[in-house]
């Protein structure tokens, strides 16, 4: 971001910013004096509760966006209301996601729908809608993508392919959108196990390849986006693996 006047007060954008990796971006954003717009789709207690502590702790510094980012009505209408409360953005950070196998023989339109509108269509739509306001901020993009791209997960073929197909859009647009607007994507390793039940012996298996022999934390995620946005103008077009060494 390369706002010429510092001072002057910054929006944020988050999508899926209710809970997990987005809420924590979403805190360390405001930590650093963001004014932050929390979407979410359905987890709408979650986001009224974080809302709720960043506004106790700044008054009026956030506010919650509901909408399903897998419809173009719902991206522009998204978009149109955080513009009606910020008047301006200078941070998007295309975090939600959809997550779950789809085997080869069970693939279906509903989940293709699903998992490449919430990792790909979506994140596309919603940059296509803010940059020409993001131009004239001198702002910034940021997709959270995935390292299993290199190295897919069995039965994960829908997933994969929209978060790979993410990947190559934030190279494309970082050179659309040069020189107004960087555009960066993050990929994590493991940071958070998945919220359906996962075995010992499976995360043990998982821990056992990554070189540093342990999973991250959100709190790493959070910190890769605001040395990207703050303190990193020279840096477009680029994917950094936050992975423990997963990705070597």
């Amino acid at each position: 971001m390369n706002n010429k006047n510092n001072t002057e007060k910054k929006y944020a954008l988050i999508t899926g910013a209710a809970k997990r990796i987005g809420a924590s971006i979403t805190e360390n954003l405001h930590t650093n004096g963001f004014d932050v717009g929390i979407h979410f789709n359905s987890s709408s207690k979650d986001a009224e509760n974080l809302c709720n502590r960043l506004n106790a702790l700044r008054k009026n510094s956030a506010k919650i966006f509901q909408g399903n980012i897998t419809k173009s009505e719902g991206i522009n209408l998204l978009y149109k209301e955080f513009f009606k409360w910020s008047g301006k953005i200078d941070l998007l950070v295309n975090n939600a996601s959809s997550f779950y196998p789809t085997p080869l023989g069970e693939i279906n339109d509903e989940n293709w729908d699903d998992l490449i509108g919430t990792n790909l269509k979506g994140p596309l739509f919603l940059c296509q809608a803010a940059h020409n306001d993001l131009k004239k901020q001198q702002g910034s993009i940021i997709n959270l993508i995935d390292i299993y791209i290199k190295s897919p997960p069995k039965d994960h073929s829908v997933y994969i392919a929209a978060k790979a197909g993410l990947e190559i859009v934030t190279r494309s647009l970082a050179r659309d959108l040069a020189p107004d607007v960087r555009v960066n994507g993050i990929s994590p390793g493991a940071i958070l196990w998945p919220e359906k039940n996962m075995d010992n012996k499976t995360k043990e298996g998982i821990l056992n390849t990554i070189p540093l022999k342990r999973k991250g934390s959100p709190q790493d995620i959070a910190d890769c986006i605001l040395f990207l946005v703050k303190t990193s103008n020279y840096i477009t077009g680029q994917i950094i693996s936050i992975d423990g060494g997963k990705s070597i």
